[in-house]
Order: C-alpha cells, then sequence, then structure tokens
C-alpha cells in the first residue's frame, strides 16, 4: 500500500463522527435550511478528511520513522487545520443538533461534565491547556516517548486535536454565545500564534534536539538532522500564520467595523 496504515481505530471513528453529523445535519436543513449552509458540511467534512489522512497515509510512517518535519506536519494537521476545520462546520444550532436528542437530554443532566466543559471552554483555560499540551509533547523526553510508546503515541495525537478544538472554539465562538467580543477573540488568536512562534523559534535556533531523528541513518531528500529540525520550525510558523495570523487579522477587521458603527452611530 505504499506506505499507507488502514488503522481500523481512526477509520470507524471518523465513518461513526460522519454519520451523526450528517444526521445532525439534516435534521436542522429541515427545520430551516439557512442554518445548515452546505459550506458547512463540506468544510467538517474535510476536516475529518485531513485528519484521518494525517493518520493513514505515508506521512505517519514518514513522521515516526525518518523525518521531524514530517512528524511536525502531521502535528499540525492533527492539531490546528482539521480542528479549525471540524469547528468551521459546527457553527450554528450544527453544535447541539449533532447529537440526538436522547443523548443530548443524557448530557445535560450531568452537572460535573457541564461544569468541567464550561471551564475548559474559559479563554484562559482554554489558553493554558493548549500552551502546557503544546509545551509539554514537544520536551525531547516526551516526545521520543510518545514514537517508542504506541499508547503514548495515541495519547499525543488525541491531546493535540483536543486542545486544537478548544482553541479554535474561542477563536470563531461556533454557537455564537459571544463568548468574546471580536477584538477579544483576535486578542487570543494572537496570543496562541506569538506563543506558538515562541516554540517555533527554539527548534529553529536550536541543535538537533530529539536523539530519535538524530539518529536516522538514511534521511530522505539528503536533509541533515540539523536541516530537517529547521524545515518542522519553518512548516510551524507558516503553518500558524496562515491560519491563526488570518483569522486575527479577519476579527480584526471585524472589531474595527464594529467601533465605527457604534462611533457613527453617536
Amino acid at each position: 500500500m505504499g506506505g499507507w496504515r488502514l488503522d481500523p481505530l481512526p477509520l470507524l471513528a471518523a465513518a461513526a463522527v460522519l454519520v451523526l453529523y450528517g444526521h445532525g445535519f439534516a435534521r436542522v436543513r429541515r427545520r430551516r435550511r439557512e442554518l445548515a449552509p452546505r459550506s458547512r458540511a463540506a468544510a467538517f467534512a474535510a476536516g475529518v478528511l485531513v485528519a484521518v489522512l494525517a493518520l493513514v497515509s505515508p506521512l505517519d510512517r514518514l513522521g515516526e520513522e525518518k523525518l521531524l518535519s514530517a512528524h511536525m506536519l502531521q502535528h499540525l494537521l492533527l492539531g490546528d487545520v482539521a480542528p479549525l476545520l471540524l469547528v468551521l462546520g459546527m457553527r450554528g444550532p450544527l453544535a447541539v443538533f449533532v447529537l440526538p436528542q436522547q443523548q443530548l437530554r443524557v448530557l445535560a443532566r450531568l452537572r460535573p461534565l457541564r461544569s468541567f466543559v464550561s471551564f475548559l471552554l474559559r479563554p484562559k483555560v482554554s489558553f493554558a491547556v493548549w500552551a502546557l499540551a503544546t509545551g509539554a509533547w514537544h520536551v525531547p523526553a516526551a516526545y521520543d516517548g510518545a514514537i517508542a510508546h504506541p499508547a503514548l503515541h495515541v495519547a499525543e495525537h488525541a491531546s493535540f486535536a483536543i486542545v486544537g478544538l478548544l482553541v479554535w472554539a474561542q477563536i470563531v465562538d461556533p454557537t455564537g454565545h459571544r463568548r468574546g467580543s471580536p477584538g477579544r477573540r483576535a486578542l487570543f488568536a494572537g496570543t496562541v500564534l506569538v506563543t506558538g512562534m515562541g516554540l517555533s523559534e527554539a527548534l529553529l535556533l536550536s541543535a538537533p534536539l530529539y536523539p530519535h531523528y538524530a539518529h536516522v541513518a538514511d534521511r530522505p531528500l539528503g536533509f541533515t538532522a540539523a536541516e530537517d529540525q529547521r524545515r518542522a520550525a519553518l512548516l510551524m510558523m507558516a503553518e500558524q500564520i496562515a491560519t491563526l495570523a488570518t483569522a486575527a487579522a479577519l476579527l480584526l477587521w471585524s472589531h474595527a467595523e464594529r467601533v465605527a458603527r457604534e462611533f457613527s452611530a453617536a
């Protein structure tokens, strides 16, 4: 299969998520079609596809065995690109209607769970959890340990996806509860961007940090370990600028327009 790993777990999980979303999407469209445009379904499906490809395509094996830059790309897809697309696809009533009504009633009765989710969705908490997970997993011992132990590797990937969803839920505000103004959400996106840039700079300026990749003998494309790490850092910078900086700019534009309207009305 040319390096493809058709692991049934991500494939079955993706199928289950798409079925749930499809049912919820159909329910919302039956009530009010404008609340469930096809563009949101396309974004959600693209998010699921990105996550699955990151896990089963040759990128997974290349990142695990040969290139830090490939592993970094996999993490960016799982922890940033896929969550962004999933959150964009869940805007509006779809954020609620994805789950069947019976399951929603059960979850509504679980006050500790609701309190915990509400706690995680506080901007400072979401940022702290994201920063902790991102920083901790990039410690060399943790990074190499995840590669050596499959269960730890699954936990690493799951944590990147979860904290990515938390971050993009803050920036996009899919439920429209206006937890933060566009200006505050732009500031949040900018803070995440600056923090991520700090990690990228550390990778860019440091000697090879990860023994697993430093000891690869037949690294593809003729990269040295130092060149591979620099490319990983540049990939992280480029992807975060493309997503987080763009989101911050759009939110700042929205904030400026609102301020201008309020000024004109006054």
